[in-house]
């Protein structure tokens, strides 16, 4: 039967299963692979997986419950291979990488944040600083104006847009990274400027928590930062 692979550890951490199930329905029993240096929490895999609220709880109490006791790889949801076997051979092969990460991530949670910025208030924020969007924009309401004017105000504004959310993506992430130990940055979707994780040592979550709050009252009302965590490293693995 194939197996489900929850987190990679070492064989020194307390492994602390009591009480969790793994995936499935019925849900599977967990169990651990065992190298000489790293073990890995596993349970046989359900035929058909999907991503269901009851196993995706499931994946995130066994790494939830493991954080607790120590530091931990977390594997992301859905992870499976052959047999215990095909688990025990990738421990071995890489258990300088895998116990270099560990080492990396000890002490350490994950925070995800997404900004975005209200798009009126971004548009009116362009009128007001561009003379070039505002007289184009004047021109367009007084009607008068060509039929590529609008076009032409519309390509100014996209450009202006991109322009100023990279800068304040920058900007962000200039202000809290030197409270991280690293970030993860991906492409930002929808109307967000801004989507990283941060590695964030536990003795300083306090002071990285108060310098985003901190950004988030100095950019105003018009900005939406959302800051979720703390989590298991999944973006540092």
């Amino acid at each position: 039967m194939a197996v489900y692979v929850y987190s990679i550890v070492l064989a020194t951490h307390p492994q602390r299963l009591d009480g969790l199930h793994g995936v499935g329905d019925p849900p599977a029993t967990l169990r651990t692979v065992h190298t000489e240096v790293l073990s890995a929490v596993v349970s046989d895999a359900p035929e058909e997986l999907r991503p269901k609220r009851r196993d995706l709880g499931a994946h995130q109490a066994v790494q939830e419950q493991l954080m607790a006791d120590g530091t931990v790889l977390p594997l992301q949801f859905g992870f499976t291979t052959v047999d215990d076997d095909a688990v025990r051979a990738v421990l071995e092969d890489g258990t300088d990488n895998f116990s270099e990460r560990l080492r990396v991530l000890e002490g350490c949670v994950e925070y995800h944040l997404k900004a975005a910025q209200d798009e009126d208030a971004l548009l009116r924020q362009i009128l007001q600083e561009s003379d070039e969007a505002r007289e184009l924009n004047e021109e367009i309401r007084s009607g008068r104006s060509s039929p590529e004017l609008p076009l032409a105000l519309g390509e100014l504004v996209s450009q202006e847009v991109q322009a100023r959310q990279e800068r304040l993506a920058v900007e962000v992430l200039d202000a809290l990274r030197g409270f991280a130990r690293e970030e993860r940055s991906s492409q930002p979707t929808g109307n967000d400027f801004l989507n990283v994780s941060f590695l964030v040592e536990r003795d300083n979550e306090k002071t990285f928590l108060g310098a985003e709050q901190d950004i988030a009252k100095e950019l105003g009302e018009d900005f939406d930062l959302r800051l979720v965590g703390p989590l298991p490293a999944y973006s540092f693995v």
